[in-house]
């Protein structure tokens, strides 16, 4: 399994908390949030990693290096900000499997990969995501679906319940090829763009979930993510 882990976002919402570290740099617990992450991929032998990285990559690349208990990591750099879709297309290009695994750095989404990947590959599907049933919240918008088929992203606003997009995708590495714009949004120019073509599938997933992007989760995150030592 292929995965890439985009870490490239500037936290300016913690930044008052967690100063001059990318945000899946931010430590949780005694380690960056990143280890977290790194953690859950060694339960499912991931060997190899590819990290789309932007804003102060050598702090990245100084902690981490180029392994990680015998995951190899390589780099994706992006020189220019690519946005989210520029971002991915650039890492997918890095990668040499049919489906990739994409996962965002600043959330934890405790979902079986396996499991997911073999729904994306039973179904034909372009592009999987791990949805998260979710009760009264505002931060995120909420996708529909029908059968396995997504149908609708919905923008955000206060639910009192919902499926959310849980930020972990299995897709086509060539699926972004059509896209000619070198700099794009993965949501509005993707996800939105495309769903209605029908072979976008939700896998349901109800395990912990956790988004570092707002002091109160990323303190919530320091009280509920433990490592064993």
């Amino acid at each position: 399994m292929e995965v890439i882990i985009l870490v490239g976002g500037l936290g300016t919402r913690l930044s008052h908390i967690v100063k001059d570290v990318p945000k899946p740099m931010a430590p949780v617990g005694d380690v960056p949030f990143l280890v977290h992450v790194f953690e859950y991929l060694l339960k499912f032998e991931v060997k190899r990693v590819v990290l789309a990285t932007s804003y102060k990559t050598e702090i990245i690349e100084g902690f981490l290096g180029n392994n990680y208990k015998g995951i190899g990591i390589s780099y994706s750099i992006e020189t220019e900000p690519l946005g989210t879709g520029g971002g991915i297309k650039k890492a997918l290009t890095c990668c040499s499997r049919e489906d990739v695994c994409v996962l965002n750095g600043d959330t934890y989404f405790n979902v079986d990969l396996i499991e997911m990947q073999k729904y994306h590959k039973k179904n034909n599907a372009i592009l999987t995501v791990a949805l998260k049933k979710m009760y009264n919240f505002d931060r995120y918008g909420t996708v529909e679906v029908d059968g396995n088929s997504i149908v609708k992203f919905n923008e955000k606003k206060k639910e009192k319940e919902g499926y959310i997009n849980g930020g972990i995708y299995f897709i086509k590495r060539d699926s972004l090829n059509g896209i000619n714009e070198k700099v794009f949004s993965f949501e509005k120019n993707y996800l939105e763009k495309f769903v209605l073509e029908g072979l976008f599938k939700g896998f349901i997933s109800d395990g912990y979930f956790i988004d570092i992007g707002v002091p109160e989760d990323y303190y919530r995150a320091n009280n509920e993510l433990k490592l064993k030592k």
